[in-house]
């Protein structure tokens, strides 16, 4: 069976199309003529913004002038993750989706339900002849998964709807009503080079197949950070077999637990058992402990040629200490939200040039000064290891409105289509509802989304009655609009 042919049609096969258009995130200007032409082609007032965003309006059907406005939000890219031994540029390659059971994957990449799933729902609305709603707009935004510039851009005053209904969540049955803030963190270890001795060996580490995952929904999965990972096997092969760092790469995206990482280093010869047996040892140490978490891990060591040099042993033993102690993962859960993680840091890429070893990290809490006292104890620690640490992109959570009247419609719906309460929760990732609440301060806001599994990683996955319910929902939803 192909993926058009799964209920919804119209969902799925606005979904498919997104699948043919390259869009990971600061490469969607294919995807945003797409979403333009798609609204001009229906006789849409359609426009877009300077940032590159898209809106899309479409009138009240006949008798349902009277409603509040509605804006379907989603975000037009996604974030670009594939296998190691996969062959794909993201900026030119169409995603292949397949079924496997209940569920639709991509193969050896990410499949881009986030948010295309979402955006498909709104372009299925747009589309439709047989729904009764009142005025609606659709808003397409750019680089959510990067630093939500596209939201960050938008101009108030350009919106004229009521509600909004962001299309990003990832449990369907659930209402999200919050979400955390987060904060970037970019820090530099300048490294000066010393010329490797003569009687060394060269060896390249390899730490793949971990699970990773999105650095907000997993994280409290306790996944293995490929980083962290590293840096343990480096740290005592640096301090008590005389090695020298030549280089350490892992991870490529900033809200991407890393997955893969790799690291070159060479070896007295006559210390070059000693080194293998202590990788084999905690690669066995790792493999135990993360069992249940990342069964597919591996940690594979090969023999380079030997470099002219490498990072001063003073300077690398600095950096990875650094690296090593630097706080990751869940930092605190929530008190008012048992069993919805509070604050967290995700080590997300180390790479090195010439000069420097760069790290970013991403933190993230529901409490303001919960996000910047652990980015205190990042920074003091990062700098305690010669870091030059900078803080950017910083914004606030999304605070629950627990009296919000769409939201009280919206639990009244889907109890009543089925027979069950859907769950009002908080979700520990950067929804764009926060800064778009901040821009348009009037607006009722709730986010809710098909059921997703292992977004920002190549086992991302769609569970496709998730999809059908979530049409059926929405729809009953846009028929319910409050009156104005």
């Amino acid at each position: 069976m192909k993926i058009t042919e799964l209920d919804p049609k119209c969902v799925w096969k606005n979904f498919y199309e997104l699948t043919k258009i390259p869009r990971p995130s600061k490469h969607e200007e294919k995807v945003a003529d797409y979403l333009y032409q798609f609204g001009r082609k229906l006789g849409l007032e359609t426009v877009r913004d300077e940032a590159g965003n898209v809106i899309i309006r479409k009138p009240a059907t006949p008798g349902m002038e009277n409603r509040k406005g509605i804006i379907l939000q989603g975000h037009m890219d996604m974030v670009p993750q594939k296998d190691g031994d996969v062959i794909f540029d993201f900026t030119k390659d169409a995603i292949q989706p397949r079924i496997e059971g209940e569920w639709v994957y991509a193969t050896g990449t990410t499949l881009g339900a986030d948010d295309g799933m979402g955006v498909a729902v709104a372009l299925a609305v747009l589309e439709s002849t047989d729904l009764s709603h009142g005025p609606l707009e659709a808003l397409f935004t750019v680089d959510e998964e990067t630093g939500m510039t596209g939201a960050r851009a938008l101009k108030p005053g350009l919106l004229r709807g009521d509600i909004l209904v962001n299309l990003d969540s990832e449990t369907e049955g659930e209402l999200y009503v919050g979400c955390a803030g987060g904060l970037d963190c970019d820090a530099s270890f300048s490294y000066s080079r010393e010329r490797i001795p003569s009687g060394y060996k060269a060896l390249k580490i390899e730490a793949s197949g971990f699970v990773g995952g999105h650095s907000g929904m997993d994280i409290i999965l306790c996944r293995a950070n490929a980083n962290k990972v590293m840096t343990r096997i480096i740290l005592p092969l640096l301090r008590d077999t005389g090695a020298v760092l030549v280089s350490m790469n892992g991870g490529n995206m900033r809200n991407s637990i890393p997955r893969e990482c790799e690291a070159v280093i060479a070896v007295p010869s006559d210390k070059y058992d000693k080194a293998s047996e202590k990788i084999a040892e905690i690669a066995e140490a790792v493999k135990s402990e993360y069992s249940a978490t990342d069964k597919d891990q591996k940690i594979e060591v090969s023999p380079v040629a030997v470099p002219a040099a490498a990072i001063s042993g003073k300077d690398a033993l600095n950096i990875i200490k650094a690296i090593y102690g630097c706080p990751d993962g869940v930092e605190r859960m929530s008190d008012e939200m048992p069993g919805m993680v509070e604050t967290s840091n995700n080590m997300a890429i180390v790479s090195t040039d010439e000069k420097a070893v760069h790290v970013i990290t991403l933190m993230r809490s529901s409490v303001d000064s919960a996000k910047y006292n652990l980015a205190e104890k990042i920074r003091s620690v990062l700098e305690l290891g010669g870091a030059e640490v900078k803080f950017s992109g910083g914004y606030s959570g999304w605070n629950p409105n627990m009296e919000s009247p769409i939201l009280k419609e919206m639990i009244s719906v889907y109890e009543g289509l089925f027979g069950k309460p859907a769950k009002v929760m908080s979700i520990h990732a950067g929804l764009e509802c926060g800064i778009l609440g901040a821009t348009y301060p009037n607006w009722d806001m709730v986010s809710t989304g098909p059921t997703l599994k292992s977004p920002h990683s190549p086992m991302e996955r769609c569970e496709i009655k998730s999809v059908a319910k979530l049409w059926k929902f929405i729809t009953a939803v846009l028929e319910k609009a409050p009156e104005k």
